[in-house]
């Protein structure tokens, strides 16, 4: 089981989205804990400048970025939005 901890950032933009949104965010959390579910959420790395950043999908058009301990026991959510997260 993976453990989740939040960025203040990820805190804020997460207040922000509409609360049907902030309901599929917590689900896909919780499936994401267990790495038996990654494929299905489309857990990918990130190049360019977010090099050492990670993704997984929410619905079609938004995403969870973050980046992972070193043991990848811990996953530090950074953001959350549609792909201008990327940008």
């Amino acid at each position: 089981m993976i453990r989740i901890e939040y960025s203040s950032y990820f805190v804020r933009k997460f207040k922000k989205l509409d609360p049907a949104l902030q309901d599929d965010v917590i689900e896909k959390i919780e499936k994401f804990k267990d790495s038996k579910n990654h494929r299905k959420l489309k857990v990918h790395k990130l190049g360019g400048k977010l090099k050492g950043q990670w993704a997984f999908s929410i619905n079609f058009s938004d995403r969870i970025a973050f980046h992972f301990s070193l043991d990848k026991k811990t996953a530090y959510l950074l953001d959350v939005g549609d792909h201008s997260i990327y940008g």
